[in-house]
């Protein structure tokens, strides 16, 4: 009987890792490293907004981190530059020609 404990702790553990998933930031370079491995994944980064843009079809602000550097596809309004931020969007490669590859992240709508 003193493995039972044991388990009912394992499975909260790995419970609760599996819930707070999103509360931990993906490193940009890992993204941009391995563009193919993150695809169409939901992630989440932080960093510094280094730019921004609000083009007519598009509204977008580059992310920095300690490892890297990405473009953010948002549709609220653009944080200011300096701005540290937390995103949660789906990893998207633009396009791919031969080793050079876009990567962005299209940012999740608020409340989702």
């Amino acid at each position: 009987m003193r493995t039972l404990p044991w388990r009912i702790g394992a499975v909260f553990v790995l419970a609760c890792t599996a819930a707070c998933g999103g509360l931990f930031a993906t490193r940009i370079g890992r993204i941009t490293s391995q563009p193919g491995a993150y695809d169409g994944r939901v992630v989440t980064v932080a960093g510094e907004v280094t730019g921004r843009a609000n083009l007519v079809v598009v509204k977008f602000f580059r992310l920095r981190d300690e490892s890297g550097e990405i473009a953010v596809v948002t549709e609220r309004p653009l944080p200011p530059e300096g701005e540290k931020v937390r995103v949660k969007g789906t990893v998207k490669q633009a396009f791919a020609l031969g080793n050079l590859r876009a990567v962005v992240i299209l940012e999740e709508a608020p409340g989702r």
